[in-house]
C-alpha cells in the first residue's frame, strides 16, 4: 500500500486479496488484483496525487465485480465457472464451454 494510506484503505486491500485468493489466484495476481483495485478506488475519491482519465471516469470496480459474479445479465465468467468446476471435481470441465460449465455446475 501507499505511503499514507488510510485504514480503511488498508482492510479494503487486505480483503480483496483474500477473495482473490479464495477465487483460486495466485498470491502475486491477488496483490496485483487487490493493489489496482484500491489504486483505482483512491483515485476515484480524490484521494491520489494523479489519477488517469480511466480510473476516474471509468465504471467503478465494484460495479464491474457484481457484473462478473453473477448479479449482471451474463453472470460468472467461464474462469469463475472452471474454478467451481475444478472444486467439485466435476470430470471433463477442461473440455466444456461456458454454457456447459453452467449446465454441469446446475446438475452437481
Amino acid at each position: 500500500m501507499p505511503r499514507g494510506s488510510s485504514s480503511k484503505r488498508e482492510r479494503q486491500y487486505e480483503h480483496i486479496k483474500e477473495s482473490a485468493q479464495d477465487r483460486g489466484e495466485s498470491a502475486e495476481r491477488a496483490k496485483e488484483i487487490a493493489g489496482r483495485t484500491v489504486n483505482k478506488e483512491r483515485a476515484r475519491s480524490g484521494e491520489s496525487k494523479t489519477a488517469s482519465r480511466s480510473s476516474t471516469q471509468d465504471m467503478s470496480s465494484g460495479r464491474r465485480g457484481g457484473q462478473r459474479s453473477g448479479r449482471g445479465s451474463e453472470g460468472p465468467t467461464y474462469d469463475q465457472l472452471y474454478e467451481e468446476a475444478r472444486r467439485r471435481n466435476i470430470h471433463g470441465r477442461s473440455d466444456m464451454n461456458k454454457q456447459q460449465l453452467r449446465q454441469a455446475l446446475d446438475k452437481g
